[in-house]
């Protein structure tokens, strides 16, 4: 049977009109699949974004907030630190609890360290420091005087503690190991003895401490004037690694730094007068001189010994504070 002109236009108009339906069917469940592949795809792209960014040594935090409980009906003392580069003086006032808070700080500067300082100097250093702690309101028993163990290790150091015994002062001497455990004492704060560890990067030597139970151990390496022994930055920096490698890993997630190089670091990244700044990667600092060379060696061999990615560096603390508050 031979189709007439109109039936063949009729079955055509039939497959559009079937076709028409099918496609309104269908096309819409496939716009729907590529919306949710799309939002799949997204959501993975988040996931992974966030894993990234769990593991990137730079995802560190960039400051540091926590306030220290304040002293109640707190009482003023005075410390006088001998360091291996200088005096350093500190007031505080401390109640029954152990809070403090700082009072007054000096930074003072000695060439004592490097042999060339005369007993006049250390005279005239220490009457200063003692006169303004008396005139601050700190009783005079109250005023004690801490040597470093990095200062007493360098024999014009004696010519101090001779000054200070013609004055009737005690003078104080420390291990390293107890200036390592009078630091966390001072710059821990209540609440992170489990996630983090204390590191003292002083002229003389170097401080690493950390709560282990109700125990504080402390051992100590270079300090960042090693180059005066023509010490080369190699053995420097294996030994401080080895060391850092001690840390238990569960402490490493902060580490709180105080001393010399540490406190140059953190005023290139201070932003008003926070008491806490977090410190930046050794790359992101400028090595102006041998000092400032060999603490960031020190300072990087740290990060790289432990894997800790925060540092905070407390403007407050000082190992003899944590002097004061063991008496």
């Amino acid at each position: 049977m031979k189709l007439t002109t109109l039936s063949k236009i009729l079955i055509v108009l039939a497959l559009m009109v079937v076709l028409f339906f099918v496609f309104k069917k269908y096309l819409p469940k496939t716009e729907t699949a590529d919306a949710e592949a799309e939002k799949i795809e997204n959501t993975e792209n988040v996931q992974t974004d966030e894993a990234i960014n769990a593991i990137n040594p730079d995802a560190a935090i960039k400051s540091f907030e926590f306030t220290p409980e304040a002293p109640v009906n707190g009482k003023l003392k005075g410390v006088v630190e001998l360091g291996a580069a200088g005096f350093n003086s500190f007031i505080i006032r401390i109640d029954k609890n152990k809070n403090w808070t700082l009072e007054k700080a000096e930074f003072g500067n000695s060439l004592v360290y490097d042999g060339m300082a005369t007993n006049e100097d250390v005279r005239n250093g220490l009457k200063k420091y003692i006169s303004g702690m008396l005139d601050f309101g700190v009783p005079g028993k109250e005023i004690h005087f801490v040597v470093s163990s990095g200062a007493k290790s360098v024999p014009a150091t004696q010519m101090i503690i001779d000054e200070l015994k013609k004055m009737k002062y005690f003078v104080n001497e420390v291990t390293p190991e107890k200036e390592a455990q009078l630091a966390l004492k001072s710059v821990l704060p209540k609440g992170f003895e489990t996630n983090a560890f204390v590191v003292d990067i002083g002229s003389g030597n170097t401080k690493i401490s950390w709560m282990e139970g109700n125990k504080i151990i402390g051992k100590e390496t270079f300090g960042a004037k090693y180059y005066n022994n023509n010490t080369p930055d190699d053995e420097v920096a294996t030994k401080v690694k080895e060391i850092s490698k001690t840390v238990p890993a569960d402490k490493t997630e902060y580490c709180f730094i105080i001393g010399g190089i540490p406190f140059e670091l953190a005023k290139q990244g201070r932003e008003g007068e926070e008491r806490y700044t977090v410190l930046k990667n050794p790359g992101e600092y400028k090595a102006e001189g041998a000092k400032m060379k060999s603490g960031l060696n020190i300072y990087k061999n740290i990060i790289e010994g432990t894997g800790c990615k925060t540092f905070v560096f407390d403007w407050h603390a000082n190992f003899t504070i944590g002097f004061l508050l063991t008496l």
